[in-house]
């Protein structure tokens, strides 16, 4: 049976003989697919689980071939620096940036009020790319210089001035929450994400309960810590379009975030995704590409700008740090009625990627359990810190650290074996989400049974 492409290419050689006599080379046939794509059934793992597949840059990273954006040089290529507010919070009341740019080496500098459109976020546009009139954390860029060497670069950042007025800053999300906390954002409250789930009815589950177990978990803020810090390069050819190599895991996204804080088209722009030495959703969205992009078209030359890993540490996303109040009606035998949560995340000075943590942290935080009765109730809160954002799971790892905890203390309370309390109430096949989705595909129960075995779980256990 003949594809379209074998039909088409058939006709084009019959009239090509016909006009010219010449006969044109065999063609290559293409291969044949399968008419019905084929998806594994139900229940059954897929042939290509426990597979040896090579990684195809596997080769390079072996013998130290790969290059990462600290290889790459282009010529009369320059190096940009980013000068730290080191303060929480203060009105910025004079930025001196003169004796920087007299010094020899130092080719142009850059603040806050020569971006033409300076906020930036990917859910909120609620962070400068250069502090201008206050600064809402320590890590806060409110200057920057491109010089012919780091060190020059470096240099010139002590030589510019900048004068603050310290504000009232809050650190700690529950005070954030007081009415007469300093607001981060001011006028906008410091409560900037709400979430809610609701399911049965709380009230009656807990009415019904044999014993009703409540406690507060926190975790820490995290930094991802990867290899390779934050690093970009940015050039403008003759006809204004500009190129950008950065380690940035979300190219397009970040595309759209540069042509708004350029205002430039997004015609006009390119992105590359350079090899990434780490990401860990730690590089989702822009940090220096336009102060670089800017720096490199007052420049008239490519700049490079690298993180050092103190401005990973104040100046980059980390997790956000939870606090996470529980609150779990039980039966007799352990099987859970009714649960409350309330969840407060520490966002740090700016939104980032909060939202959507806020919103998979909410429904995640029951636990994969039956609870017919629940009342989720999560927030969002502003203080000047580091920002948080994005980091694997989102949110889904600090809410299993408390609701298995939870687990744990009520097995504990109740003198339950901590696997079979969670055998008890672990989804099975059809159960129900929080949010009304029906289930399917659940091995729930198998894999804890499976991995009591390998584990030697029940031996010498009465």
């Amino acid at each position: 049976m003949e594809t379209r492409p074998q039909h088409g290419s058939r006709v084009l050689e019959n009239l090509f003989e016909a006009d010219s006599g010449m006969r044109l080379p065999a063609l290559v046939p293409p291969p044949a697919y399968p008419i019905e794509a084929r998806v594994p059934d139900v229940r059954k793992q897929t042939p290509a689980v426990g597979q040896r597949v090579p990684r195809p840059d596997s080769r390079l990273h072996g013998l130290g071939q790969t290059r990462y954006i600290e290889d790459l040089g282009f010529p009369g290529m320059l190096h940009a620096r980013i000068k730290r507010a080191g303060i929480a919070a203060a009105r910025i009341s004079r930025i001196d940036t003169r004796a920087a740019e007299q010094m020899p080496g130092v080719v142009a500098v850059l603040t806050g009020r020569d971006i033409p459109v300076n906020s930036f976020g990917p859910s909120l546009q609620d962070q400068p790319v250069l502090a201008v009139d206050r600064v809402f954390h320590a890590g806060d860029g409110v200057a920057a210089v491109a010089a012919v060497s780091e060190q020059i670069a470096a240099e010139a950042l002590e030589r510019i001035e900048v004068e603050y007025e310290p504000l009232p800053a809050v650190f700690d999300p529950l005070e954030a929450l007081e009415p007469d906390a300093p607001q981060v954002h001011p006028p906008r409250s410091n409560v900037y994400a709400t979430r809610t789930l609701r399911k049965g009815d709380v009230a009656c589950g807990f009415a019904a309960a044999h014993r009703i177990f409540a406690a507060r978990f926190r975790t820490q803020m995290v930094e991802h810590v990867s290899i390779e810090p934050h690093a970009a390069i940015a050039d403008w050819d003759a006809n204004g379009r500009l190129m950008i190599w950065s380690t940035l895991g979300r190219i397009t996204l970040g595309r759209a975030d540069l042509a708004r804080t350029l205002a430039l088209p997004l015609t006009r722009i390119r992105v590359v995704g350079t090899v990434v030495g780490g990401n860990f959703g730690g590089k989702n969205e822009i940090t220096q590409e336009p102060v670089l992009a800017l720096l490199s078209k007052k420049a008239g030359r490519p700049v490079k700008g690298v993180y050092t890993r103190a401005e990973e540490f104040i100046a980059t996303t980390a997790r956000h740090p939870f606090i996470m109040d529980y609150r779990t009606g039980v039966s007799r035998e352990g099987r859970i009625l009714a649960r409350e949560v309330r969840l407060t995340l520490d966002g740090g000075a700016y939104c980032s990627w909060t939202e959507t943590t806020l919103g998979k942290a909410c429904i995640l935080s029951a636990g994969p359990y039956n609870i017919e009765n629940l009342l989720i109730e999560a927030r969002a809160v502003y203080t000047n810190k580091t920002m948080t954002g994005a980091m694997r799971g989102f949110g889904a790892p600090q809410v299993c650290f408390a609701y298995e905890s939870h687990m744990d203390d009520i097995a504990h309370a109740l003198r339950i074996d901590p696997l079979a309390i969670r055998l008890l109430n672990a989804f099975h096949e059809g159960s129900v989400s929080p949010t009304g989705q029906v289930l399917q595909s659940v091995v729930v129960k198998e894999t804890l049974r499976a991995a009591a075995e390998r584990f030697g779980w029940n031996e010498g256990r009465p």
